[in-house]
């Protein structure tokens, strides 16, 4: 009106023109919008109008509401049941029914709104009810709220339903069976066994019932409730049950079993779905029409369903349940399928009794795959423990050599070339068993602000020039207890990464703050305790990791770069440093958007450790020559013959001995002077703890060096109740085992 208004004040006629043209349109869609508004609102009381009729004389308490669950209508029965209820929301009319209400009411609604209807039994202070939603328009629903308890005249719901049914208590009981299940029978049983010769019952599977006339064969249908109670159904399909329980639902049996809480489908031989109930096709989220197909729902068989159908159906082979997964974007639901044949000789169908196991399938998957896991890390560090006494050998027999040959000899460079080619094996060794989480740790408290510090030079070193290299700290950042090396590790791992993901260039960030965890933090099968946490995050802007990918870059080996580019170990062995540490690893990225890894390491409270220089006895010439008798038990020739061989050029008189067994024949000689035992831990028969625990029974005194391949907490227990002993990681050079034999006698 202000357009056509201000019209008339325009001195320019062109404008003036214009200014009503705009208010006239303004003032049309004004009323097409309010009459649209106004038949919307007019179709909807109609709408309510006539449903309020059909449910006005119903028995069962019925109310209509909108989206947001305000009560537009309530029939008198709900009324009268809800009359303390003088409220506007259903949920607030349910409060006092059954615990939160506002999750059920959202879930069925949610239901609805994509399949037309849901219901769902719910167990209350006062009984069973089963509460149902239809949805009658866009944002309109019809909410029905059946009693399923027994009434006072001794009826119940299930009495109405054409199918035999009863309940059963966890040890077989019989707590209720209703009319249909007491005909068959005469009368009624007291526990299962008296019903079914064969237990357990199967569902989906065929069982034999002593009925009144004759024993029969019946399809059973069983669904779990709360408190271990069942209710079992008896279902047309079974060979005598179509003729021998129901005679009258013959023609038209499948109405009968449309509200049963049990997913069924008929399916046809040819694999056409004939028909489905309310419960299947909820579970399958999608619909079925005439021309759906089995194959159209479930997959995952491995081999053609028509197949499994028509062998079924001509019953050939065996009934075995099989487990399929939903097809489409429905992989994630888990089915199992009992088929059943059924019908005429010329109708010939199949009854498909369907189980969501999508819990237990997903609870077997994370189960296989820790199974895979620890398998794979068991293999990890069996190769590195014989993989680290090869390079004892290969490195100490060099160590050996080069004691011979002066910088002047031609073959100096190449020993040490074969020097420097092992440590790198050693290091390959290494992140095999972080990946297994058995290497060595050395922790100390550190201060992460310190460690990223040292490390930005090389960090920018690998990053490159493209690529820049951002560190944020927490200002008041608690210390961390970590192996500094292996920490080191995990940080330029996380970085290299980052940086492949930025073929173009662009910022790497690193973030360290402190975290406290009220709750436990639960993510990726993982829970983070409560406690007060450092946290680092690594964060780039890169290409992003695939969703379907995600999952899997912990795994050894697994890896997206070309053939010769990665290993497939970075990630993994990050993974297990970190666990190993006490920590945890997680791992946030959207493709196209970038990604963040965060880590979690539990604070540490007492005050950083100021180093302590420890000075190093270095192997000295052979002039100042050593005294003392070795006792060196190692199963490993060549692993022997170099340590034998450096002892001795210190000095030392050296036992050998390849078993426990050997070693400790031996000892029986009381007049055998032994001043250090050096064994290795794992070994043929006993062990080293084993054995020496043995030996120091009557050589109480003697000084015991550990050596191994795997880490020290293999067996730190063990090596903690035994007095005088240390532990030397293998690989070592000819330096570290004279220098910790030396440090152990002196």
């Amino acid at each position: 009106m202000g357009f056509v208004g201000a019209a008339y004040l325009v001195p320019d006629p062109m404008i003036g023109l214009g200014a009503q043209v705009c208010g006239a349109t303004l003032i049309a869609l004004a009323a097409v919008f309010a009459l649209k508004g106004l038949r919307r609102k007019s179709r909807q009381s109609m709408m309510v109008k006539t449903v309020s009729g059909f449910v006005e004389n119903d028995t069962t308490p019925s109310f209509v509401t909108d989206s947001d669950g305000e009560i537009s209508y309530r029939n008198p029965a709900a009324a009268e049941r809800f009359r303390a209820h003088a409220v506007d929301t259903l949920g607030f009319a349910f409060g006092d029914l059954f615990a939160n209400p506002g999750a059920v009411l959202f879930r069925l609604q949610s239901k609805a709104h994509a399949l037309g209807s849901a219901r769902e039994d719910i167990v209350t202070r006062r009984g069973h009810v089963r509460l149902s939603v239809h949805q009658i328009d866009d944002a309109a629903y019809l909410w029905r709220l059946e009693d399923l308890t027994d009434k006072a005249g001794g009826g119940r719901a299930a009495d109405s339903l054409s199918l035999p049914m009863l309940t059963a208590g966890p040890s077989g009981t019989i707590l209720f069976m209703n009319e249909a299940f007491r005909r068959l029978l005469g009368g009624r049983a007291k526990s299962l066994d008296k019903i079914f010769p064969q237990l357990p019952l199967v569902s989906g599977q065929v069982h034999r019932v002593d009925a009144a006339d004759g024993p029969i064969e019946s399809l059973v249908a069983e669904v779990s409730g709360s408190g271990g109670r069942r209710e079992i159904y008896l279902l047309p399909g079974g060979g005598s049950t179509e003729e021998t329980l129901m005679p009258a639902l013959v023609g038209n049996a499948w109405d009968a079993i449309e509200e049963l809480p049990v997913p069924l489908l008929k399916v046809a031989a040819s694999g056409e779905v004939i028909a489905s109930n309310r419960e299947a096709r909820v579970l399958l989220q999608s619909p079925i029409t005439a021309q759906t197909r089995l194959s159209d729902l479930l997959e995952g068989l491995g081999r053609p369903i028509i197949d499994w159908l028509q062998e079924a159906a001509e019953g050939r082979g065996s009934l075995t349940p099989q487990f399929l997964r939903g097809t489409g974007a429905h992989q994630d639901t888990f089915v199992q399928v009992s088929l059943n044949p059924a019908g005429e000789s010329d109708d010939t169908h199949l009854i498909a009794v369907l189980n969501d196991v999508t819990e237990l399938k997903t609870l077997e998957k994370q189960f296989v795959q820790s199974q895979k896991m620890q398998a794979i890390g068991q293999l990890a560090g069996g190769v590195a423990h014989d993989f680290n006494n090869l390079l004892t050998a290969i490195s100490g027999h060099c160590d050996l050599l080069l004691l011979r040959h002066d910088q002047g000899d031609q073959d100096y460079s190449d020993l040490v070339q074969i020097h420097q080619n092992a440590n790198r094996a050693a290091s390959l060794v290494g992140q095999l068993l972080a990946f297994s989480r058995k290497q060595n740790l050395r922790p100390e408290v550190l201060d992460l602000r310190d460690t990223l510090s040292e490390m930005t030079h090389l960090l920018n070193r690998l990053v490159g020039e493209k690529v820049r290299l951002t560190l944020d700290h927490d200002p008041s950042l608690l210390p961390i207890r970590a192996d500094k090396r292996q920490l080191e590790q995990v940080l330029m791992n996380l970085v290299v990464n980052a940086r492949d993901a930025l073929p173009q260039g662009g910022e790497i960030r690193v973030e360290t703050e402190n975290a406290v965890l009220d709750m436990p933090l639960s993510r990726d099968r993982a829970t983070v305790p409560p406690g007060s946490y450092v946290v680092v995050r690594v964060i780039d802007a890169g290409t992003g990791i695939p969703p379907e990918t995600l999952p899997k870059i912990f795994e050894p080996f697994y890896t997206t770069k070309r053939t010769g580019e990665g290993t497939g170990l970075g990630l993994s062995t990050a993974y297990g440093i970190v666990k190993q540490t006490g920590g945890f690893i997680f791992a946030d990225s959207e493709a196209g958007v970038g990604t963040t890894f965060s880590l979690y390491f539990p604070s540490h409270e007492k005050p950083l450790e100021v180093p302590v220089q420890t000075p190093v006895i270095e192997a000295q010439a052979p002039q100042a020559r050593a005294e003392g008798v070795v006792l060196l038990v190692e199963d490993e020739a060549p692993v022997r013959a170099f340590a034998s061989r450096a002892l001795r050029l210190r000095g030392y008189t050296v036992l050998e001995a390849d078993c426990a067994e050997m070693a400790l024949h031996m000892l029986d000689d009381p007049d055998l002077q032994v001043d250090i035992f050096v064994t290795d831990v794992i070994m043929p028969g006993k062990d080293g703890p084993t054995w020496v625990r043995e030996a120091l029974t009557t050589r109480p005194d003697t000084k015991v060096v550990f050596v191994s391949g795997y880490a020290e907490d293999a067996f730190g227990e063990n090596q903690a109740q035994i007095p005088n002993s240390v532990f030397l990681p293998k690989p070592f050079s000819l330096s570290d085992l004279t220098t910790t034999v030396s440090q152990q006698l002196h």
